[in-house]
């Protein structure tokens, strides 16, 4: 059973930072490409960012192409998302997957970027 579990989300001013991770259970996965997604409040669900099994594959979506950073350590099975330079249209609810378009997200986690 896929299991996904972020954490990490809070309350940061704009130009701010962020880490979220993400730990993955029930499935194998070095060998999966992982995403992150985000749900903005009154919004459908968009794509931000990839990586590969391996890591050597990353995309970005360009509204967060030079603040975002994602990462992975296999070992640990954990998913990261360094978010940098935080602005209020990054506020949403963020979740890690197995696909693009959200397959088997887990609960998310809260980002609100506000003064």
């Amino acid at each position: 059973q896929v299991e996904l579990a972020e954490s990490g989300g809070g309350l940061v001013q704009p130009g701010g930072s962020l880490t979220l991770s993400c730990v993955a259970s029930g499935f194998t996965f070095r060998n999966a490409w992982m995403y992150w997604v985000r749900q903005a409040p009154g919004k459908e669900l968009e794509w931000i960012s990839d990586i590969s099994g391996g890591s050597l594959f990353l995309n970005y979506a360009d509204s967060v192409k030079g603040r975002f950073t994602i990462s992975r350590d296999n070992h640990e099975n954990t998913l990261y998302l360094q978010m940098n330079n935080l602005k209020t249209d990054d506020t949403a609810v963020y979740y890690c997957a197995k696909g693009r378009g959200g397959e088997s997200r887990g609960q998310g986690t809260q980002v609100t970027v506000s003064a």
